[in-house]
């Protein structure tokens, strides 16, 4: 047993040494770096100050949502996929204003659109979801 393991730990030495020196050697140039894109945001520059107006934005984003929904005209649309697209349709204006801000922060309109893409899903979810939630209560109240 001892001895088929040392021929075996032989044959593996020879033949790792065999495929390193097939290995061609590789020059020892260093490949020149690649600089970064110019419209790339490297880090963080925004300021708390910043910060605190896009929370500020998004609140208010919230909240148009929120009471877009306790309308009774939207509220009480037959369908909640019809009803929440009229919220979100109807919160358009507090976005713009959303991205305004990133505008003016001088967020790349990639980075900010993507957040502001974020944020439109969240809050279509979650008006989708309650007015799911809404409906189901009628029907279960219903005999």
């Amino acid at each position: 047993m001892k001895l088929a393991l040392c021929f075996f730990l032989l044959l593996v030495s020879q033949w790792v040494a065999a495929a390193d020196a097939a290995k061609p050697e590789a020059p020892n140039t260093a490949a020149p770096k690649a600089e970064a894109p110019k419209d790339e945001w490297q880090n963080t520059t925004i300021s708390d100050e910043v910060i605190q107006k896009i929370q500020a934005a998004q609140l208010s984003y919230k909240k148009c949502a929120v009471e877009q929904m306790r309308k009774p005209d939207i509220a009480n649309k037959q369908d909640s996929r019809f009803a929440t697209d009229a919220v979100v349709k109807q919160c358009e204006p507090v976005l713009a204003g959303i991205r305004k801000v990133y505008m003016d922060a001088k967020v790349p309109p990639v980075i900010a659109d993507r957040q502001l893409k974020k944020l439109r899903i969240q809050v279509t979810r979650n008006v989708l979801q309650e007015f799911m939630y809404a409906e189901a209560a009628k029907k279960a109240a219903q005999p």
